[in-house]
């Protein structure tokens, strides 16, 4: 897969080990859904106790400097992600925060059309229905339809063909929420710098737990939600907007996003320019006292973990799950098309589902079912004994059909 880093020497070298104990996860309750919502690690934890506690005393929250310590979190996810410039990260509340704000700055005509990739989670979609029928475009949202061969091949391809000379958006994410479908997006970067359309990733389901290169991908804007692979808050995420959205106009004029704003004395004198990069695009009150330490605590370990380690820990921990959810019947996509961290067992035409469920919930073990897969979504905090309830409760439902 073209946008994944190669393991590197270094990094086979220093191969992650289980973090479990830098969480508070219930012993005996094996919790292999990520993809739902990240546990905070402990340390994310007190950082979030420390900060509450702050606000007992506001004068501790001293101006201006504090209203600034959220540039520290702009620096670790560049340094997460691969940007050059933290200047080019905002700080927003949601995924659909930061697509609308793109779709406001995009510019679209009559005839043009939008892709998308099928069944893709709402925060990258609704923003675009709005502008497709506003501008009068096409919305062209691409499945795996077809036959033969691998299934994340076929979709990868489909994307490709269905970007054309008069597409202005292409709107994708890095892994599919549902299955863990990879998309190549250097491949489909290409395409979109070669038709002058606009790419908008949404990443939430693989920065933190999988390498992205904004350097070789080259997107327009990306946005990735902290709650999830980042191991981070609700109600956050960061975002990154290249040189096309230089001149773009936010969705709130906040007075912290304009220049000089660092002077509170001066406020008053009344400033029309915008701070330089993507802050002008950061939610009002980003300079949220009580969740940005939590991200960025979560935010250092990730840096010191590494998402290519977590990706090689997951592939390690999983591949005998893979194998044996094979051999019982389970369609698993080919390697090359699928995350390690985040994959769908799709169903034997036979497995009785209610089952399934009664028994998963029996064992207290959290996945989730989209769809016509059970999406399996680990992170460094799992070990084999959480592989291996997941496993027998497999063997049992597949033996009970």
């Amino acid at each position: 897969m073209s946008d994944a880093a190669p393991l590197t020497t270094e990094a086979r070298a220093e191969a992650l080990t289980c973090r479990k104990g830098d969480f508070g996860l219930r012993p005996g309750a094996p919790y292999l859904n990520c993809a739902y919502m990240g546990p905070l690690p402990a340390a994310s934890e007190a950082a979030g106790v420390a900060a509450l506690k702050r606000k007992r005393h506001p004068s501790d929250i001293t101006a201006p400097d504090a209203f600034w310590e959220s540039d520290g979190i702009r620096e670790r996810f560049a340094r997460l992600v691969g940007i050059g410039d933290a200047g080019r990260v905002a700080i927003q509340p949601g995924v659909s925060y930061g697509v609308a704000t793109a779709a406001r700055n995009v510019s679209v005509d009559a005839g043009q059309n939008l892709v998308l990739t099928a069944e893709q989670f709402p925060g990258n979609v609704y923003a675009w229905r709005r502008l497709a029928e506003e501008r009068g475009a096409a919305l062209r949202a691409v499945g795996p339809d077809g036959s033969g061969g691998s299934r994340g091949a076929l979709w990868n391809e489909r994307l490709l063909e269905a970007i054309d000379a008069e597409t202005a958006v292409v709107a994708v994410p890095h892994v599919h929420w549902t299955d863990g479908t990879r998309f190549d997006l250097i491949e489909i970067g290409r395409r979109c710098r070669e038709v002058g359309a606009a790419l908008v990733v949404d990443a939430t389901q693989s920065v933190g737990a999988l390498t992205f290169d904004v350097a070789k991908v080259q997107p327009d804007a990306l946005v990735v939600a902290a709650y999830k692979w980042m191991l981070g808050p609700y109600s956050l995420a960061l975002s990154y907007f290249g040189p096309r959205f230089d001149d773009g106009v936010p969705l709130e004029e906040t007075w912290i996003a304009r220049e000089d704003s660092h002077d509170f004395q001066r406020l008053v004198e009344y400033r029309d320019e915008y701070a330089p990069g993507a802050v002008r695009f950061d939610m009002a009150e980003r300079s949220n006292f009580f969740l940005l330490p939590i991200a960025e605590k979560s935010l250092d370990l990730l840096l010191a973990w590494r998402p290519e380690r977590i990706q090689a820990y997951c592939r390690s921990l999983t591949a005998g799950l893979v194998a044996e959810a094979s051999e019982l019947g389970f369609g698993v996509e080919d390697e090359r098309w699928r995350a390690h961290h985040l994959f769908g067992l799709r169903m034997p035409a036979a497995l009785d589902l209610t089952d399934l469920r009664d028994r998963l919930a029996a064992r207290d073990i959290s996945v989730s079912l989209r769809g016509s897969a059970l999406r399996v979504s680990p992170n460094v905090y799992n070990d084999e004994a959480d592989i291996e309830a997941l496993t027998g409760v497999l063997r049992e439902s597949v033996g009970r059909a």
